[in-house]
């Protein structure tokens, strides 16, 4: 059982060049089976965002990034402990943002800035019970609704930048599965063709084969 407790204080907190090393993530789920304007069926895709109190504004999950946790990791527990989500989290990250903190919005000073790291979470459990649950709530949304509210112009970057690489995968891997499928399927006629050519004594094709190989090229195509 994971423990309900969220980590605090900042002793143990990364600094580079300094700034605060930041992890965060765009928790994200896609719902199958949703009708298109054509009738046919969609992926939707959906991202969840937590508020904070007295705010009506949102943004993503996110916080420091510890000394004794790789950066993935602290990308996890920020979701866990302030979003109540696990699932399985993008190998390298979407980008890395600079930005002040919110205590330090309006200072000129290096005090206060921050260097962010966020990664896509492709959600697998959403628990009833999390260690923030008190100060956050959180919301699915689409990506459109997600871009209007959220606080930080960063995180939009980070959202349009999400959006635009898992667009990419995804038709990556339907290029994939049809390059598969198209080698999967061998023409008859090429089948024919080779055991005639490995059989002794046969120099021509019977009428019946020519008459496949015909109808071979009106079924299969490249």
């Amino acid at each position: 059982m994971s423990s309900l407790l969220a980590r605090t204080g900042r002793h143990k907190q990364r600094y580079e060049d300094q700034l605060r090393l930041v992890a965060g993530c765009i928790p994200y789920r896609l719902e199958q089976n949703v009708e298109g304007c054509h009738g046919s069926s969609e992926n939707k895709l959906l991202v969840l965002m937590i508020s904070s109190p007295n705010r009506h504004d949102l943004v993503f999950p996110k916080g420091g990034w510890e000394d004794d946790e790789t950066i993935r990791e602290a990308a996890c527990r920020e979701a866990f402990e302030e979003a109540g989500v696990k699932g399985i989290l993008s190998e390298t990250p979407l980008g890395d943002w600079m930005f002040r903190s919110k205590s330090r919005q309006k200072s000129c000073s290096l005090e206060g800035g921050c260097r962010g790291y966020m990664f896509a979470l492709k959600v697998t459990e959403e628990l009833d019970s999390w260690p923030e649950q008190a100060n956050y709530d959180r919301k699915w949304l689409t990506t459109e609704e997600a871009f209007k509210l959220c606080r930080y112009d960063w995180m939009r970057d980070a959202l349009e930048r999400f959006v635009t690489t898992l667009a990419e995968e995804i038709r990556g891997c339907r290029r994939n599965e049809e390059s598969k499928e198209v080698a999967a399927i061998r023409p008859v006629s090429d089948a024919v063709e080779e055991q005639q050519m490995s059989s002794p004594g046969c120099f021509g094709k019977p009428s019946s084969v020519q008459h496949l190989e015909n109808s071979c090229k009106c079924i299969v195509q490249a």
